[in-house]
């Protein structure tokens, strides 16, 4: 699901050559960040059979700091309100935390709108490797 929707990422911001993703199994699961899910409800209800159709994942680098790390949706089924029920989750699952961050491609209009909608404030913008401008987003509470 990585690979599918970082081509359409790179594809939304107007790249026509990406960096390949260097992330393999190993690696994502030795990478300390907390991964959940978001599964559908066909299958009468039982998880194993269930598709997986969006993942977000976190780091917590202090116990009042988290980031995002990660929000990817199965690109059948964007626009169907599974990124934002993601980002809810994380909100709602650690409310002890005050400060959270989040970097976007400045130029990706639906992930800028995704975390505007839930308070996330535009800091701080990079231009990474690939010379992607990213913008650093954060939400105090």
């Amino acid at each position: 699901m990585q690979h599918t929707a970082y081509r359409l990422e790179a594809l939304a911001i107007g790249l026509a050559t990406y960096p390949p993703l260097r992330d393999t199994f190993d690696s994502i699961r030795s990478s300390g960040e907390d991964f959940y899910g978001y599964k559908s409800d066909e299958s009468g209800g039982e998880a194993e059979g269930r598709e997986l159709l969006g993942v977000i994942s976190i780091s917590t680098e202090a116990s009042v700091h988290l980031s995002i790390t990660r929000l990817m949706v199965h690109p059948e089924h964007m626009r169907e309100g599974i990124g934002a029920a993601l980002v809810s989750y994380v909100l709602d699952r650690y409310d002890d935390i005050r400060h959270f961050t989040v970097t976007a491609g400045t130029l990706n209009a639906p992930a800028v709108a995704l975390y505007r909608k839930f308070g996330f404030m535009p800091g701080e913008t990079v231009r990474s490797t690939a010379g992607v401008d990213l913008t650093l987003f954060h939400l105090n509470r």
